[in-house]
Parts: C-alpha cells; structure tokens; sequence
C-alpha cells in the first residue's frame, strides 16, 4: 500500500484587505471544504495559522471555521500546530517563539475546540533550525515537517526519520519537494499523480510520500485545480487498493521509527548552493538584500526597546502603552514583509510598507510605555535615543524602497 499524506497550509497576513480575503473565501476555502465534504474518504493534514482563524470570524467567515471544525470531528482532518501570525521562527529570540506557538494554540482551540488535536508542527515557510526544533519538542510535539532540501540520509519511504535534540526525541517528516512543487505550478495531473508515487514505491511491500503546499493553491492560485487535481484524484484512489489518502501522524503507526541524522537548516525556498553558503532563509533575511538586512536592524530595535518597556510598565498607564506594544509587535514578526523584499523575485514596496508601520507601531507603544513609568527621566532619555536611531533606519528602508 502506498499512503499519501497532503498537508494544506492556510495563512493570510494580519495586514490582508477584506476584498482579497473575500476572494480567497469564494475562490478556495469554500471549495476545498466542499471537495472534502463530498469525499468522505479523504484525508489531509491542516496549518491553520491562528492570525487567519481570527481574520475568518472577524470578516464573517464562521462556515468555514465550523466546515473544518467538522471535518475534524469526522477524522477527516487533522490539525498541526504552528506561528500564530507566521514569524520565521529561527529568526526571532526564544521567548516570542513560544510566544506566537502559544498564542496559535490558544486562539485555535477556542475556535475548533475538541477538534483541535495537534501532534505535530508545521514551521512557516519550513524555515527549521536545531534550536527551534528543541523548543518545539520541549513544548510537547512529536514530529515536525520540513522540506525534502533538508534531509541528509537515504529518502525516507518506508521508515520515519527520528533524531535526538536537547529536549528529546524528535521525528520529522520530509516534503517531496519535486512532486509538491508539479502540484503547485500545475505540473502533473492526478492521473500522473498516481504513476508517479507508483514508480516511487516499487518495490516496497508499503510506502508513503508527503505533499504540502499553500491551501490557496487550490481554486485561488490555479482556479478550479481542487476540483480538477484534488476531486479526480480522491476518486480515483477512493476504492484502490494500492493508494490511500492519510493524515500526517497516522504514517506514525504504520511506520517504525529509524534513527536519522538532524535536518539541515532550510526552508522549502532553500537551494542546495543556498545551504552550502549559509543562506538558509533566502527569501526572508539574505545576506546580498541591503532591504533585508535594514528590516531586521529596525526589528531588533524594535524588540529591544519593547524589552525595555517590560522592564518598566510600573503605573496603570504605562501597562496600557506597553500592552498595545505587545499585540502590535506580535503582529509586526509575521513573515510577509520580508518575502516581499525581494527585488529581483517578490516586490511590493506597500507590504514592505505595512510590515514597517506595525513596527513602528509597537515602537511607539513601547516608549510611550517608558515615558509614563515611574523611572528616571535618564532612562527615558536613553529609550528616546534609541526611538530616533530606529526612525532613521525606517527613513532608510523607504530610501531603498524608492530608489
């Protein structure tokens, strides 16, 4: 038997307009779960980043919410865990990673409640580092998913790959990036589809292959392809004897675990050349991108002065500005402003834009936080510098946006 196991990632920005949202809506949520739905013998493993769970219910999005907080009372799905507003998570310190896992669970579990299971991780982008992996291990996941690009031993098919971190026994999951990336782009059909992991299996009493891509490729990326790949191809397999659809964690029983070396740090961006030179996270912090290397300075300036408003939120007031910091810099991690500067591939001078105002924003809170405490007028002095130095390297940022 060869078992598939799709995962979907779904995810907008907290800075996404209510039009496109709406798009989305119609052109792809919608009607995956109405592919799901009339196939009650498929199976998909789901990221549902919790800034997008909120977004849904705010904008009046509820049916999909309860559509996929049925499907996984029905067993149909099942729910990984993640970064709530989609940070690249070996970027950032320790404790907002925890943070925004966190705050994933909880915004999650209030919305999907029993449904909400989660045993393994999907990181954003799968952007992975040893160092994520041991807090995401020590939270109490079982297994990560992570790019093809950052396996290091034989092709796992038939065993799952299991590795030691400083908080345990990890297990990790491997994209196949080629036949993921044929999905995404249009590439194969499902008829293909089946030849192909067919040809992969041979020989093997039972394997398993893992697609993953954005759950907007289907209907809103390539209109109708959740019905022309995803529908065809549930049934096609749906009464076959040699393929079967699963869900991630249930490769778990079905495989044994088999000692493996660490994934290599990467995302599912990442080259090979790429890793060799140490660029792990192209699309997001590259060393050659001068806007990269701008954005994450005021990041850091960002995150220090924010530490500094903790440090000092002594009065109600303080708490107030301090507490409107702490919801803007959450917010301000999310990935998008990054992947949108890439010149010579993703350009948007207004999502760069966006992702600087949010930083700016919490900035502002922050001191404002400092400036209404009850510390010495020396601190609030020194914390202003610090406001002036970071709104140059904002000034900087726009220079190279306009140049």
């Amino acid at each position: 038997m060869i078992y598939w196991a799709p995962l979907l990632h779904f995810y907008q920005p907290p800075t996404q307009s209510h039009g496109v949202l709406a798009k989305i809506c119609g052109e792809s949520y919608r009607p995956l779960i109405k592919v799901f739905k009339e196939h009650p013998e498929s199976r998909v493993t789901v990221n549902m980043c919790g800034v997008l769970t909120e977004m849904l219910a705010d904008h009046g999005y509820q049916d999909i919410l309860k559509g996929l907080k049925d499907l996984g009372q029905d067993g149909q799905v099942e729910f990984v865990e993640s970064s709530k507003f989609h940070a690249i998570l070996p970027l950032i310190p320790k404790t907002e990673v925890k943070r925004q896992i966190e705050l994933n669970k909880i915004t999650n579990l209030s919305f999907f409640n029993d449904s909400y299971k989660t045993r393994g991780f999907f990181l954003p982008e799968m952007c992975y580092s040893d160092a994520v992996g041991s807090i995401v291990r020590g939270m109490g996941y079982e297994w990560i998913i992570v790019s093809g690009i950052a396996n290091q031993g034989k092709w796992p098919m038939d065993y799952v790959t299991s590795f030691k971190l400083s908080s345990g026994s990890m297990k990790a999951f491997f994209r196949d990036d080629i036949i993921s990336n044929m999905i995404s782009f249009k590439n194969i059909d499902a008829v293909s589809f089946v030849s192909r992991i067919k040809e992969l299996a041979e020989g093997k009493q039972d394997a398993y292959i893992i697609t993953a891509m954005d759950a907007e490729t289907f209907g809103h990326h390539i209109h109708g392809w959740e019905n022309i790949f995803l529908g065809k191809l549930y049934e096609i397999i749906k009464d076959s004897k040699e393929v079967k659809a699963v869900k991630i964690s249930d490769l778990l029983e079905k495989f044994p675990a088999v000692k493996g070396r660490h994934p290599r740090p990467s995302s599912w961006s990442t080259s090979n050349e790429e890793i060799m030179a140490g660029n792990y996270y192209p699309l997001w912090n590259t060393p050659h991108n001068n806007i990269h290397r701008l954005q994450w300075e005021h990041m850091n300036m960002c995150l220090e002065i924010f530490q500094e408003a903790g440090n000092k939120k002594d009065i109600e007031k303080s708490a107030l500005f301090f507490n409107t910091a702490r919801g803007a810099l959450d917010m301000a991690l999310h990935s998008c402003q990054f992947w949108w500067a890439n010149k010579d591939r993703m350009w948007s001078e207004n999502l760069i834009n966006k992702g600087l105002i949010l930083q700016e924003e919490a900035i502002l809170n922050a001191y404002l936080a400092v400036a209404n405490s009850g510390c010495r007028p020396s601190e609030k002095k020194r914390c202003y510098n610090k406001v002036i130095a970071a709104r140059y390297v904002a000034g900087k940022i726009r220079d190279e946006m306009l140049r």
